[in-house]
């Protein structure tokens, strides 16, 4: 119908629908075929057009419980490398939960041109078994299944580890997330680890886990405070900057003194940490540059070409603000 009323032919209007003109159509061509476009509110059927192509334009990220803000910055990476020529979907699970394979082959319907899984687990990855190009986000343990582009997680907790150590803390409480993935054990278990070389205890009954999430975090402080008062806790380590902003609005509501009574600290970065009061001391994670390598990872597989570095470290570094820096007046 576009191509009778343009009066061109059906290959032409394909050129012009998916911006294939150059040097094969001419102008007036074009502004014939897009006013008969506009004239019909044509839409190219991209189903259709995938089916043709044997690929579609879509990339799709895998990622579990992007309740995290932290998330918001890998998918602005991710975007920045992509560029305009691939639309991105997000198969995302409830919290606490590991995505599915088979949820995923059954988006291999839409033929996506490449796949992100962030967090994944060794048995989600066996189960998947796509032909599909793919890298891996954040995947400490599974490199071996394709390329991935991870975070340098124990070098930032090792040095959060020293830093309370050296301000004199010695017993210190753990809020983790409930969310599974190998980030979050890896998270904890190096500082734990830190912690004990020197000479800090963090006691079974110092450790709780929520959903990423401000209010449940506060929740689970407050209930938690009294019995780590009594014990002599002094610093509250935190799996993200979410869960530390929840326990620095309770701590507020309890009218504890940050740093002087509690210090408090997270992982992450989120930009509010720089401008919380007091600002979060953060184990610094790059968001933004996890999505962007992964997306340009991705991006060199979907085009076939041979990977310099299949696999990337990003390094983590300590940001020390006022939730656990006492000031000379402090």
């Amino acid at each position: 119908m576009v191509a009778a009323r343009a009066g061109v032919s059906t290959a032409t209007v394909s050129l012009v629908a998916n911006g294939k003109t150059h040097g094969r159509v001419s102008e007036d061509n074009i502004s014939r075929v897009r006013q008969a476009i506009a004239e019909l509110g044509y839409v190219v059927d991209s189903v259709g057009s995938s089916l043709a192509k044997g690929v579609s334009s879509i990339v799709i990220l895998v990622a579990p419980d992007i309740s995290n803000p932290f998330f918001a910055k890998v998918i602005e990476g991710v975007r920045e490398s992509l560029g305009s020529d691939f639309q991105l979907l997000l198969s995302v699970t409830e919290a606490g939960e590991f995505p599915r394979a088979d949820d995923i082959r059954r988006l291999s319907a839409l033929r996506p041109a490449g796949l992100l899984v962030d967090a994944p687990d060794a048995a989600f990855l066996e189960n998947l078994s796509t032909t599909v190009p793919m890298v891996l986000l954040d995947a400490p343990g599974v490199e071996a299944y394709a390329p991935s582009v991870n975070l340098d997680v124990a070098s930032g907790a090792r040095e959060l580890a020293a830093h309370l150590a050296g301000a004199g803390h010695r017993r210190v409480a753990y809020l983790d997330s409930v969310t599974g993935t190998a980030t979050f054990t890896l998270r904890r278990t190096v500082f734990l680890e830190a912690a004990e070389a020197l000479g800090m205890s963090v006691e079974p009954e110092h450790r709780i886990s929520t959903t990423i999430d401000v209010g449940t975090a506060a929740e689970a402080f407050a209930a938690a405070w009294p019995q780590w008062r009594q014990a002599g806790v002094s610093a509250v380590v935190c799996a993200t900057d979410t869960h530390a902003y929840g326990v620095l609005q309770e701590a507020r509501v309890a009218g504890l003194r940050i740093p002087a009574e509690l210090a408090v600290a997270g992982f992450d970065d989120l930009p509010y940490s720089a401008s919380s009061n007091p600002g979060l001391t953060s184990v610094h994670l790059p968001a933004t540059r996890l999505g962007l390598k992964a997306g340009e990872q991705l991006r060199g597989l979907i085009e076939g070409r041979d990977l310099e570095q299949p696999q990337l470290t990003l390094e983590s570094s300590l940001i020390v603000r006022g939730s656990t820096e006492r000031t000379a007046a402090g």
